[in-house]
Parts: C-alpha cells; structure tokens; sequence
C-alpha cells in the first residue's frame, strides 16, 4: 500500500477548483489542517484565482499560546487568503465529546437529503 499525497492534494484542489463555494470541517490541526487550507494557495499557483474557502470549523483542544500550528487560529488562516472569516468557527473541545453532537445534529436536520448528487470521480483529471 502507498499514499500519494500529492495527488491527493491535487484531487483536493481540483474539486475546489470546480466548486462554487466550499467549506472544511476539521478536527484537530497541524499539516492535515494546512493541507486542507492550502488547496486555495495551490490553485492560484497553478493559474486559477477562486474564492477562499467561504465556511470552516475547527474542533481542537490546541491553543494559540503555544504557537504550535494545531492551534492556529482560522482568522490566522485569512491572512494567507485560505479562510473567510465571515463563516467561520473555533470549536475548543475535545473532539469525542462534541463532534457526536455536531453529526447528530446535522443528521436529525436531514438538510443532507436536499443536496444533489454529486460525481467527484468527474473532477478529476485522469492523465
């Protein structure tokens, strides 16, 4: 088995790419955070100026006082054009105890059934 983790983010930029608005959920920090958030950057890198991601939540237990890259804040994120900061929200918890409720919430809304289908194997540039 091997992850080629190049691809992967650049099947991430592509689906960004192809995407009116798009939004990160994501729990904990450090590079899997950056790698999500730099989708915007690799992008504009490779010719195509798209907005910043418009939605983010993070649930971490880091904080900013360390200066580790876990608990760089979103706003943080803005700075670089990764985030807007208009939809976006810090969530300081311990991930097993909030992220059940947060899917369970999402799930009993049932919002998720009015959205259309979509093909993610479509975006991709298969060469």
């Amino acid at each position: 088995m091997s992850i080629d983790s190049v691809k992967d983010f650049m099947e991430l930029t592509q689906i960004k790419m192809a995407s009116d608005n798009s939004g990160l959920f994501m729990i904990g920090g450090g590079v899997p955070k950056n790698f999500a958030q730099d989708i915007v950057v690799c992008a504009e890198m490779l010719g195509e100026y798209i907005p910043m991601h418009k939605y983010a939540i993070q649930i971490t237990v880091a904080d900013v006082r360390d200066g580790g890259c876990s608990g760089s804040t979103l706003k943080e994120a803005s700075s670089w054009g990764k985030v807007d900061t208009a939809y976006e929200q810090m969530v300081f918890a311990e991930a097993t105890s909030v992220l059940p409720l947060i899917i369970s919430y999402i799930y009993h809304k049932r919002d998720w059934e009015k959205r259309t289908e979509m093909k993610w194997n479509t975006y991709f540039n298969t060469n």
